[in-house]
């Protein structure tokens, strides 16, 4: 009974002293092993970057906080990151094979719609030999669903720095 008083008042003293002025918390829960399927349908070819880097961030977590070798992450795309992805364009983007590489010999699968990659002027052997061309992206991202996969849009956006934040809002004193 004493001890379940003590829990209370604290938990009223936390919340009371919480405010504007607190800093946020940290959950560094285990994340356990988790089963991902990405749908990329980038407007620049250059916004796989950050894509990648997105996939790449998705991984760190898995690695610090989860089950990385139970893991699986799905790449679908059917953007103008084709363009990157095909080998045919090796010379305008040299080094996107070394990053699709560091990515693959981690389990993440990188799937291609021949749809896209038609339209766009690519046939299904045009692309890297770490990708997979597949007859459709919305069939392909509807059967990873069905397998259990969570879906994540790999939606890429202009990104500010704090600094740059600061810039736009001299009324931010630090």
């Amino acid at each position: 009974m004493l001890k379940k008083l003590v829990a209370s008042l604290l938990l009223c003293a936390t919340v009371a002293w919480a405010g504007p002025d607190a800093p946020s918390k940290f959950d560094d829960s285990p994340l356990g092993a988790q089963k991902a399927v990405y749908q990329f349908n980038l407007e620049k070819p250059e916004d796989l970057y950050q894509a990648l880097g997105y996939i790449n961030n998705h991984l760190n977590g898995l690695k610090q906080f989860g089950g990385i070798k139970q893991s699986h992450i799905v790449v679908v795309a059917h953007g103008n990151e084709l363009h990157m992805l095909s080998r045919l364009n090796r010379a305008a983007y040299p080094d996107v094979y070394d990053r699709l590489k560091a990515l693959t010999d981690q389990g993440v699968t990188i799937r291609v719609c021949r749809n896209a990659a038609n339209f766009r002027g690519y046939k299904p052997g045009d692309f890297y030999d770490l990708v997979t061309v597949v007859p459709a992206a919305m069939t392909d991202l509807a059967l990873w669903q069905q397998k259990g996969y969570a879906y994540i849009s790999g939606s890429v956006i202009n990104r500010s720095k704090r600094s740059d934040f600061l810039q736009s809002h001299p009324e931010i004193l630090e």
